[in-house]
């Protein structure tokens, strides 16, 4: 499937809506129109693909609404070169965002068929990130620091694990809530015992799954 000028047309389009509900940030606009969203998706959803909707992507897993990418990517405030860790490669869309903000990504998937899938996926389309199958919740604490996490799954807690890899001065983002409904939390690393804690309004994830991993 390629990138058209329709596609890219539907992008300004969707670019032009994500400013109209509040996101400002130029780099996270330039990131979502550089993405072509519609290759993430099943064929079936491709006519789908720029409207600010969250659609299946299998696995009991969703390609987040773009509004909700944007909003998580603007909350971690980005510079260039900065390391980031995704909990959550998803279908890779959220990852292939960061990677337009010319970041290095570390993201990590717990199911295997999208941890396979998005890890061939992503390269093919030009968009090179470290990807790790395993449990989330644990991190990378091999790789860390991190300048900034993100979370794209609901968490019933923010894990300390994943504050103990935030560099001093990092920001985590991360949607909290056990039920349907999560609240945004904006994690920002003061020193080694102190963070400072802000909320951001209600959003839908999937939930964030403890200590399991989908196949061996």
């Amino acid at each position: 499937m390629k990138d058209t000028f329709l596609h890219k047309g539907l992008r300004n389009k969707l670019v032009e809506h994500l400013s109209e509900k509040g996101i400002n940030n130029t780099d996270v606009l330039d990131a979502i129109n550089n993405v072509p969203r519609h290759l993430f998706m099943d064929n079936a959803f491709v006519n789908f693909a720029y409207q600010d909707k969250a659609f299946p992507i299998g696995s009991g897993q969703t390609i987040s609404q773009p509004y909700t990418v944007a909003f998580q990517t603007q909350l971690l405030d980005i510079k260039p070169y900065q390391k980031i860790l995704e909990i959550g490669t998803g279908s890779g869309y959220q990852a292939a965002v960061l990677n337009e903000l010319n970041t290095h990504v570390y993201t990590i998937e717990r199911q295997k068929d999208l941890f396979k899938k998005t890890k061939g996926f992503l390269p093919s389309i030009g968009y090179q990130c470290n990807f790790f199958y395993g449990d989330g919740y644990k991190g990378l604490e091999k790789f860390a620091p991190f300048d900034r996490i993100i979370i794209t799954c609901g968490a019933p807690q923010i894990p300390q694990s994943l504050i103990d890899q935030l560099k001093i001065g990092g920001r985590m983002v991360a949607p909290i809530g056990d039920g349907d409904i999560q609240i945004m939390h904006l994690i920002e690393k003061i020193s080694e015992t102190e963070t400072k804690i802000t909320t951001h309004g209600e959003f839908s994830f999937v939930p964030m799954l403890n200590d399991k991993q989908n196949g061996n």
